[in-house]
């Protein structure tokens, strides 16, 4: 009878070829999952339209002389004066943060502490330029239409 030997110590080690092997069939499969799913992102689109810049807001006798009104979901406050109506982009310049204004009329930015007056113009804070003063145009159904992309100075009113 011959003496065995038995025990973890005299098991067969995994040889370097073998480990290699394993890893060269991970890399393989994992290469081929990746593409896969990048394969199928493919038609999803990353960058989507961009909304028209022109949009109505409703017409002249929805903004009474002297008030302020809040367009959330326009990202606006619009103002009616006796020299007509004006509207401010309630978007940061420096980072995009949406500012909120106070009843003194100023506008503060949560994000960073900026302080704007009620013209837009900065008071404090690390933003390049004041709030974005926004053109506003009498559409042909008689509504009041305003482009996010053409600025204009804080003191140019729609006459209405």
């Amino acid at each position: 009878m011959q003496n065995e030997l038995r025990g973890p110590r005299f098991e067969k080690l995994i040889e370097r070829r073998d480990v290699l092997g394993l890893g060269a069939a991970w890399a393989f499969f994992g290469t081929i999952i990746a593409a896969t799913i990048g394969a199928l992102k493919l038609p999803i689109p990353t960058v989507f339209p961009e909304t028209d810049s022109r949009f109505p807001i409703g017409k002249p006798e929805d903004f009474a002389m002297g008030l302020a009104v809040h367009l959330s979901s326009r990202r606006l406050w619009v103002f009616s004066d006796q020299d007509g109506i004006a509207a401010v982009s309630t978007v940061c310049p420096h980072l995009g943060c949406l500012v909120l204004r106070k009843d003194s009329g100023e506008f503060l930015c949560p994000c960073h502490g900026s302080k704007f007056n009620a013209t837009g113009k900065v008071l404090s804070g690390p933003p390049p330029r004041g709030l974005f003063w926004v053109e506003i145009s009498l559409g042909p159904d008689g509504r009041l239409i305003v482009d996010s992309e053409v600025e204009v100075s804080h003191d140019v009113r729609f006459k209405v």
